[in-house]
């Protein structure tokens, strides 16, 4: 892959982008791999910040969604290299009972460079999962994927 790598027809999905939620993700020199890219397990890194912004942002305090990671799916179609501006952008794509979706899309210098999605599952204090507070999907309201 080289910087200037467009995305793959259907591989990021359009979506309303520009609802989504935006994360400024500074690069760091360690985030560096012996390739001289960003190394593909800081995404997953990136994308933990960017859920604690979206949650910051939306208000959703720690006691409204105590919740573990379930599941997170990474497709790459392009690179990362230190030196680029990076927002990871944020929508949310489902709300259940007791897990939310988000979807997310890393944006380089204003190319789409990779996609993500993630199921979070609230839980007790036991790590049991437990109903989501009956106005949780009013509160994302703002940032749901649209048709």
């Amino acid at each position: 892959m080289t910087a200037d790598t467009t995305t793959a027809p259907g591989r990021i999905p359009a979506l309303n982008w520009q609802d989504a939620r935006r994360c400024t993700i500074q690069l760091r020199y360690s985030d560096l791999d012996a390739m001289g890219h960003i190394n593909n397990a800081r995404y997953a890194e990136y994308l933990e910040v960017a859920r604690m912004d979206l949650s910051a942002a939306l208000g959703i305090r720690d006691v409204d969604d105590l919740s573990v990671l379930a599941r997170l799916e990474l497709d790459y179609v392009g690179e990362l290299r230190l030196g680029q501006e990076v927002v990871i952008e944020s929508l949310v794509e489902r709300v259940g009972r007791t897990s939310w979706v988000v979807v997310s899309r890393f944006v380089a210098d204003g190319l789409p460079c990779a996609f993500a999605r993630s199921v979070q599952v609230s839980v007790d204090e036991q790590h049991a999962p437990r109903a989501l507070p009956p106005e949780f999907a009013q509160r994302v309201a703002s940032v749901r994927v649209r048709p």
